[in-house]
C-alpha cells in the first residue's frame, strides 16, 4: 500500500459525557413533551366538549343588557336624548357590508379562516408588545374576534392568566357550536361602543340617527374605530378624534380590499357626520327630570326598550342657553364660576326647556341646580304674599307704609327688615310698593293678612316644601327650587288655576302599537281668584314697565310681558321669574357653594338672560295677549285696608305728589 489508512479519532470522555446527556435531555423532553401536549390536548378538548354541551342557542346571546333603553323625543317627535343601556338586535348578515367588512379589517382580519385561535395573530402580538417594551403578554393580545366574544358573553373584562386561558376551550367550543355569521352577529349585537350603546345598531342610532343596515363607509370606519376604545374614540366626545381613528379603520378596509381607491378617497374626503340630535346634546337637564321623576320601573329600572314622548321643545332649549352663553361672554369677567339655570313652562304646567347649569367643569353637568338646587328666592316669592292680600279684599291701590319696622320674634327677640336702599318713601301703594320690591310693605302685608294666609296660598299653587314660621316668610326665606317658583307663576298666566309641572306625555314599548302609559290633559285646580290673578298680572307689568320697577331691564319691544326679581341676602341668589301671554320662564343665577354674587341682583344679569332667552322665543314677534286687569283710571284710587270708601281728593292727591316723587327716586330698587 502507498500510505497509511487513518484511524477515526476517538472521542474523548467528556465529550461522550455531554453528548449522552443531551441524548438524555432530548429523549426525557419527548417523552415528558408529548404526554404534556397530549394532556393538555385532552384537558382542552374535554373543556371544549363540556362547553360545547353548555352553550345556548344563538338567539340567547345577542342581547345580553342587564337593563333596558329610554329614548326620549320631544314635542315634534324627533329624539333629543337616549338614557339607560342602548341596544337593538340586528344579525350581521343584514347590516351594511361596509360595517362587516369595517369591524373584520379592524379587528380579525382571518375571522375567516381561522377555528378560534390565530397563531400568527398571537405571534405578531408577541412582537408587538415586546417591541413596545411591554411584557410578551401584556397589551395587544392576538384574540380573535371569537375570543373576544367568548370574553364579552362568558368570562367578563377582568384580566387574568386563568381567563387567557379559559378563552381557548370558549373559542373552540363556538367555533363548532355556531356559524361565522352568527359568531360575528354575537359580537356586532353585544360590544360596548360608547354613550350607553351596546351593539352597532343602537351605536348607529345614537351618533347618526340611522339603523346598522344602512350605514355608509365613512360611518362604518367610526363606529368600528369605538371597539378599540368607546369612551375615548365617541363622537359626541370628540368628533375630530373620532374622524382620526375612522381613517385608519379606511386605511385598513382599503388594504385589505374592502375598499376601492375611489370609495377610500370620497370616504375620507367625506367624513361621518353626528345627527342633528346627537351634535346638539340638548336637553340633557330636562332628560335627567324626566328619568327621576317619571316611573322607576319604566325610566330607571327598565328591562324594556322604552320610548317617551315628552313637551321637550328643542328650539326654546337653544334659546336657553344661547342667551345664557351671550351674558356671561358679553356682561361677565372671564372665568367666572357662577352658574345660571333655567326653566320653561306652558302656563298649564308643561316644561319645555330646562338648563340645569353652565358646563363649566368635569362635574358641572351631574348638578341640576333647576330641579336639584334649592335656594332662598328672596323677593321673588313676594307675588304670593300679594296675592294673598288680594285675595283677603286688598287692591292695588290699597295704600301701606312704607317706613321702619321693627318686630319682636318669639325666642329670637327684635327683628327689623331693611330695604334694599336704606330709604323709605312712607305712604305707599300695594302696586308701586310691590314693583320697587319694598321690603318693609311685604313683611307689614303678610303680618296684616296673616302669615297662616300666606302659607296657605303658597300650598295652593304647589309650593310643597317647608315654609318658614317668622316674619321673614315675606322675604322668601323659605328655599325651594326653580321648577317649583316658575311653576307658581304659571298660576298668575293661566287666571288663578295651578298645575303640576310635568314633562312626560306618553309611554311605549319599542314594537308596541298601544302606549302603555298615557297622561292625561291636567285640567288643575283654582288655586286663587281669577280677578286675584289677573291683578298680580298687572302689578307684575309694572316690575317692568314702571321706571321705578326693579325689572326694567327685562322689558321686551312690543311683546306684553310681566315679572318679579328676587336677591337673597348678601346676594347669594339673583331670579327673574317672568312671562309672556304664552310661556313662563324663570332663570337663576348664583354659585354652587353660596359665594356672594358682586354687582349682580335680580334685576340685573338674570333679567337680562331673561329677555334675550324670550327675545329668541318670540322671534317671530307673534304672543298671545296677558289675562291682565286694566285700571279705571290713570292713576289709582287710594284705598286703606279696612275702610270700604276712597279717600279725600287731598290725600289722593298727597298720593299722586307720592308716585310722581318716586318716578324721579333713584333706580336702585329694594330686592
Amino acid at each position: 500500500m502507498s500510505g497509511t489508512e487513518t484511524k477515526p479519532r476517538k472521542r474523548g470522555f467528556l465529550t461522550r459525557v455531554i453528548l449522552w446527556l443531551m441524548r438524555l435531555f432530548l429523549r426525557v423532553t419527548w417523552w415528558v413533551g408529548w404526554r404534556v401536549t397530549a394532556l393538555v390536548c385532552l384537558v382542552v378538548a374535554t373543556t371544549t366538549i363540556v362547553i360545547h354541551a353548555q352553550l345556548p342557542e344563538v338567539e340567547d346571546l345577542l342581547d345580553g343588557r342587564d337593563r333596558g333603553s329610554v329614548t326620549l323625543f320631544d314635542r315634534h317627535g324627533d329624539v333629543f336624548a337616549w338614557r339607560g343601556e342602548q341596544g337593538g338586535v340586528v344579525m350581521a348578515e343584514a347590516m351594511s357590508p361596509h360595517l362587516v367588512n369595517a369591524v373584520i379589517a379592524t379587528e380579525d382580519k382571518r375571522f375567516y379562516d381561522h377555528y378560534g385561535l390565530s397563531p400568527r395573530g398571537i405571534a405578531s402580538a408577541i412582537r408587538i408588545n415586546l417591541r413596545e417594551g411591554r411584557g410578551p403578554l401584556t397589551g395587544h393580545g392576538g384574540s380573535t374576534i371569537t375570543q373576544q366574544t367568548a370574553k364579552l358573553v362568558f368570562l367578563g373584562a377582568q384580566r387574568s392568566l386563568t381567563r387567557k386561558l379559559m378563552e381557548v376551550p370558549y373559542a373552540f367550543a363556538m367555533e363548532i357550536k355556531y356559524s361565522k355569521a352568527e359568531i360575528l352577529s354575537i359580537y356586532m349585537n353585544r360590544a360596548y361602543l360608547g354613550a350607553g350603546s351596546y351593539g352597532f345598531d343602537a351605536a348607529a342610532r345614537r351618533y347618526f340617527g340611522k339603523s346598522a343596515r344602512t350605514v355608509d363607509p365613512a360611518e362604518a370606519a367610526m363606529l368600528a374605530g369605538l371597539l378599540k376604545a368607546p369612551s375615548r374614540f365617541a363622537p359626541t366626545a370628540n368628533l375630530e378624534r373620532a374622524r382620526g381613528r375612522a381613517d385608519l379603520v379606511l386605511r385598513l378596509m382599503a388594504e385589505q380590499g374592502y375598499l376601492s381607491e375611489v370609495a377610500y378617497t370620497a370616504a375620507l374626503e367625506n367624513p361621518a357626520t353626528l345627527s342633528r340630535a346627537a351634535a346638539a346634546r340638548a336637553g340633557g337637564a330636562y332628560a335627567d327630570w324626566i328619568m327621576d321623576s317619571g316611573p322607576a320601573i319604566l325610566t330607571r329600572d327598565t328591562t324594556e326598550d322604552v320610548l317617551i314622548q315628552t313637551a321637550f321643545d328643542p328650539e326654546i332649549q337653544t334659546a336657553a342657553e344661547e342667551a345664557v352663553t351671550e351674558v356671561f361672554e358679553q356682561l361677565v369677567r372671564p372665568g367666572s364660576r357662577a352658574q345660571a339655570a333655567i326653566v320653561v313652562m306652558s302656563k298649564d304646567g308643561a316644561v319645555r326647556a330646562m338648563m340645569g347649569g353652565r358646563d363649566i367643569g368635569p362635574s358641572a353637568g351631574q348638578f341640576n341646580r333647576a330641579t336639584q338646587a334649592f335656594r332662598q328666592p328672596g323677593s321673588a316669592f313676594k307675588p304670593v304674599v300679594y296675592a294673598a292680600a288680594l285675595e283677603a279684599g286688598w287692591q292695588p291701590d290699597s295704600v301701606s307704609l312704607d317706613e321702619p319696622l321693627t318686630l319682636t320674634v318669639p325666642g329670637s327677640g327684635d327683628w327689623s327688615p331693611k330695604n334694599y336702599t336704606r330709604e323709605y318713601l312712607g305712604r305707599v301703594t300695594l302696586a308701586e310698593a310691590f314693583a320697587r320690591s319694598t321690603n318693609t310693605v311685604a313683611v307689614r302685608v303678610s303680618e296684616e293678612v296673616g302669615r297662616n294666609n300666606v302659607r296657605r296660598l303658597s300650598r295652593a299653587l304647589g309650593w310643597q316644601d317647608d315654609l318658614a314660621d317668622g316674619p321673614a316668610l315675606a322675604l322668601g326665606v323659605s328655599e325651594t327650587n326653580l321648577l317649583t317658583l316658575t311653576s307658581l307663576y304659571a298660576a298668575f298666566l293661566n287666571e288663578g288655576i295651578s298645575h303640576e309641572p310635568h314633562g312626560l306625555l306618553q309611554v311605549q314599548l319599542r314594537g308596541e302599537a298601544v302606549p302603555i302609559l298615557q297622561a292625561s290633559a291636567q285640567e288643575g285646580w283654582q288655586a286663587m281668584d281669577t280677578q286675584t290673578a289677573r291683578r298680580m298680572v298687572w302689578m307684575m307689568t309694572q316690575v317692568m314697565e314702571a321706571e321705578y320697577g326693579t325689572g326694567g331691564r327685562a322689558q321686551l319691544e312690543g311683546i306684553p310681558a310681566a315679572g318679579k326679581t328676587g336677591t337673597t341676602q348678601a346676594a347669594r341668589d339673583a331670579w327673574f321669574i317672568g312671562f309672556t301671554g304664552d310661556y313662563v320662564a324663570g332663570v337663576w343665577m348664583g354659585y354652587d357653594d353660596n359665594t356672594p354674587l358682586t354687582g349682580v341682583t335680580g334685576g340685573g344679569l338674570p333679567a337680562e338672560i331673561w329677555k334675550r332667552m324670550m327675545q329668541k322665543i318670540h322671534a317671530d314677534g307673534a304672543a298671545s295677549p296677558l289675562p291682565i286687569w286694566a285700571p279705571e283710571d290713570r292713576f289709582l284710587r287710594v284705598r286703606v285696608p279696612g275702610v270700604g270708601q276712597p279717600q279725600s281728593a287731598d290725600e289722593g292727591e298727597g298720593l299722586i305728589e307720592s308716585i310722581l316723587r318716586g318716578l324721579f327716586a333713584n333706580n336702585q330698587n329694594s330686592e
